[in-house]
C-alpha cells in the first residue's frame, strides 16, 4: 500500500479522473443520440441500426479506459481503503450541480468494482444508495430547451395545436399532409374528450425532443384536464414517397407500456437531463419501474443499478426462498426465481448434453447479439450481472444442489459476512422479466377444453390467441433478420399484455446466415422408410417443412396454426424474407396493431365516400 495522509490530494485527483471519464462517456452518448434525428430525416435506416448497436458498446469502452488511466497514473489498486473512502467523498462533491448525477454515480460503481475486491462492494466505497437527488434538475442555459413544452388549446384550436406540436420538432423533411394527419389526431383525442368539460388547467405537455427507434420517430406527451391525465404518443414515419406522416395516435398507459416494452430496442433521445425525462415518463407509466425506463432510453447501466437497488430492497422485505423455476428445464440454461419477485435468474450450465454443441462464450455472444439487435417487441431484454451475493438462508437446498450439479463453476459459498451470515456468490448470470411459458399457457387452455361450456370456450379462445401470437412473434423476428433456432413452445413466453416473446437465445442465427432447404426426395425405398435423416445437413441448414411434427401434435393447435401461419412451414416464405433482407430492405415492425394506422382510416373514409350516392 502507498502510505497516504487522510487529506491526501491523491484521492481528489482519482475522483476527478473518474468524473472526467464519465463526462467523456456521456458526451459521446449524447452526441450519438442526437444524430438519430438527421438519420431519420435522411432515411438512413442502416445507419440508425448501426448507431443503436454501437452506442451500447460505449459504456464498457469508457469504463475500461478509465480503469487503465487510474492504474497507470495513480496505481489505484494499491491505494488504501481510507483513500478509497475519500475518493467517494470527493466524487460526491463533484456531483453538485451535475446534470447527470445518477449516471455519474453508476459510472463510479462500474470503475470501482473493477478495481476493488467484492468484499468492499458496500456503501462505504460505492453508491449502493444514491448520494445526490435528481429532483428538479433543469438545464438553465438561456439557449436550452426545457424538458417539456406546454400548449393551452381550446376545442376550436386543438387541431392547429397538434400541427404546432409536430412543427416545433423542426424536422427537415416535408409532410405528405400534416393538416390532414392533425385532423385524424383530433378525431382520436375528441373520442376521449367528447362530453367532457374542459377545465381551467386543460393543456398538452410534450417532451421537447423526439424518441427515435428503427424507422420511426415518436412525439411523447400527455393531455391534462382537471385531475385526469391521458398519456399519448404520435408515431412519425416515412411514406413510400419519402414524405412524413403521422401514422397513428397511441393513448393510455397500456399503449405506452407496449411502446416502451422491455422486448424492444432502446430509443435514441437527445437528452441533457435524463432524470427529467424519466420523471415525466414515470408520471405517464406509474406501473413501469424506473429501471426499465432508463433501459428504454439506452441507459442500461443505470437501469441495472436501479434494478439491483430494487432487488435488495425487495429481499429485505420478503421471506420466501429462491427455487428452481417451474417448467421444462433447459439444456443450456439453469433458471431459478423468487416467487414474490417478477423476474427469473439464468445461469449458463457448465456442460450441455448432445445434440447441443456450443460453449459458454458462444452463448454469451448470442445474448450480446440480442442486446445490440432490434428486438421488435419479440425478444426479452436481459440484465447481465457478475459476482452477485445472495443470503444462503434464502436458497432452497434443492436449488443449491442443482447449481452444484450443472453449474459448479458459477457457484461460491462464502464464509460468513460481516453480519455472520453465509452468502451464495453467483459468478455470472442474466436476469429477465418473468413470463408465462407458452407451453404452460397452452396446457392451461387444453385443460379448460374439458370443462363447462363457457370454460371450454375460454380455452379455445386462449389457444387461438396463443398460437396466432406465436406465429406473429416468429414473423416479427424474421423481419428483424433473426432465426430463433429452437422454435418449441417452451422457449416463448406470454407477457402481461398477451404478447408472445422469445427468450431462448443459444441457437439464434441471422436469417441471412441460414440456408433454407426443402427435404430432398428419397432416392429409394430404404431412404423413404428410414427413421433417420439420410440426407446431408450443414450446420446452418434449415428445413421448414420439418417444423410441423415438433409443433403441431395437438389438433386444436394445428387447426389454428395452419389457418394463420401455414407459410412458416414453406421454404419459399423464409427464402423470400432472406432475399429481401440481403438486398438491404429494412422491414417495418410496429409497436401497435396495423389496423390502428391512420392510412387504414383514410382508406375506409375514401371507400365510404365512393360508395355514397
Amino acid at each position: 500500500m502507498f502510505p497516504q495522509r487522510l487529506d491526501s490530494p491523491q484521492a481528489y485527483n482519482i475522483a476527478k479522473a473518474m468524473m472526467d471519464g464519465f463526462n467523456r462517456h456521456y458526451r459521446l452518448f449524447h452526441t450519438e443520440s442526437a444524430r438519430a434525428k438527421h438519420r431519420f430525416e435522411t432515411a438512413d435506416w442502416h445507419g440508425q441500426q448501426r448507431g443503436q448497436r454501437e452506442r451500447i458498446e460505449f459504456y464498457d469502452l469508457r469504463v475500461n479506459e478509465c480503469v487503465l488511466r487510474l492504474e497507470r497514473e495513480f496505481k489505484a489498486g494499491q491505494q488504501s481503503m481510507d483513500v478509497w473512502q475519500q475518493i467517494k467523498l470527493h466524487y460526491i462533491g463533484l456531483l453538485v450541480n451535475h446534470r447527470q448525477p445518477e449516471l455519474a454515480e453508476t459510472f463510479f460503481n462500474s470503475v470501482t468494482t473493477k478495481i476493488l475486491h467484492r468484499t468492499h462492494f458496500h456503501n462505504d466505497f460505492i453508491f449502493v444508495r444514491p448520494a445526490v437527488s435528481t429532483e428538479y434538475i433543469e438545464n438553465d442555459e438561456p439557449s436550452a430547451r426545457p424538458t417539456y413544452t406546454a400548449w393551452y388549446p381550446t376545442r376550436e384550436s386543438l387541431q392547429q395545436t397538434v400541427v404546432e406540436i409536430i412543427r416545433h420538432y423542426d424536422l427537415r423533411r416535408g409532410f405528405e399532409d400534416l393538416e390532414r394527419d392533425a385532423g385524424y389526431v383530433l378525431q382520436a383525442i375528441s373520442s376521449r374528450l367528447d362530453n367532457v368539460k374542459l377545465r381551467a388547467n386543460f393543456q398538452i405537455q410534450v417532451l421537447s425532443n423526439l424518441f427515435f427507434r428503427n424507422k420511426g420517430a415518436y412525439a411523447v406527451g400527455k393531455i391534462i384536464n382537471g385531475f385526469n391525465e391521458i398519456p399519448f404518443a404520435l408515431p412519425l414515419l416515412h411514406n413510400k414517397r419519402g414524405q412524413l406522416v403521422v401514422d397513428t395516435a397511441l393513448f393510455g398507459e397500456d399503449d405506452l407500456l407496449i411502446l416502451f416494452s422491455f422486448a424492444r430496442a432502446y430509443f435514441m433521445v437527445n437528452m441533457e437531463i435524463p432524470s427529467a425525462y424519466v420523471q415525466f415518463l414515470r408520471s405517464m407509466m406509474p406501473r413501469k419501474p424506473r429501471a426499465e425506463i432508463y433501459n428504454a432510453l439506452g441507459l442500461a447501466k443505470q437501469g441495472k443499478t436501479l434494478f439491483y437497488r430494487d432487488f435488495l430492497y425487495h429481499q429485505r422485505h420478503s421471506t420466501d426462498k429462491f427455487r428452481i423455476a417451474p417448467g421444462i428445464k433447459g439444456m443450456v440454461m439453469l433458471v431459478f426465481d423468487l416467487p414474490s419477485f417478477p423476474y427469473v435468474f439464468k445461469l449458463i450450465k457448465d456442460f450441455y448434453p448432445p445434440p447441443k454443441d456450443t460453449s459458454r462464450e458462444q452463448i454469451k455472444g448470442k445474448y450480446q447479439l440480442v442486446k445490440q439487435h432490434d428486438r421488435v417487441g419479440r425478444m426479452a431484454d436481459s440484465l447481465e450481472y457478475s459476482e452477485v451475493a445472495f443470503p444462503r438462508a434464502r436458497f432452497e437446498d434443492a436449488l443449491i444442489a442443482e447449481i452444484e450439479k450443472f453449474a459448479p463453476s458459477q457457484l461460491e459459498i462464502s464464509d460468513r459476512d460481516s453480519d455472520g451470515n453465509t452468502e451464495v456468490i453467483i459468478k455470472h448470470m442474466y436476469i429477465e422479466r418473468r413470463m408465462i411459458p407458452l407451453n404452460i399457457y397452452l396446457q392451461e387452455a387444453f385443460d379448460a377444453l374439458s370443462g363447462a361450456p363457457d370454460e371450454a370456450q375460454r380455452g379455445r379462445a386462449q389457444i387461438e390467441r396463443g398460437v396466432i401470437e406465436y406465429g406473429n412473434a416468429i414473423k416479427d423476428l424474421v423481419s428483424a433478420n433473426i432465426f430463433p433456432g429452437d422454435m418449441l413452445w417452451k422457449n416463448f413466453g406470454v407477457t402481461r399484455h398477451g404478447k408472445v416473446v422469445f427468450y431462448d437465445y443459444d441457437e439464434i442465427e441471422y436469417i441471412t446466415d441460414c440456408n433454407f432447404r426443402r427435404v430432398p426426395e428419397p432416392r429409394n425405398e430404404e431412404e423413404e422408410m428410414s427413421g433417420e435423416v439420410w440426407y446431408t445437413v450443414g450446420p446452418r441448414d434449415v428445413f421448414p417443412e420439418t417444423f410441423g411434427p415438433f409443433l403441431l401434435g395437438n389438433a386444436a393447435v394445428r387447426e389454428v396454426f395452419m389457418k394463420h401461419h401455414a407459410d412458416l412451414l414453406d421454404v419459399d416464405f423464409w427464402q423470400t424474407q432472406k432475399d429481401r433482407i440481403a438486398a438491404g430492405h429494412v422491414h417495418d415492425v410496429f409497436p401497435y396493431e396495423r389496423e390502428r394506422r391512420f392510412k387504414h382510416v383514410h382508406r375506409a373514409l375514401t371507400l365510404a365516400a365512393v360508395a355514397s350516392p
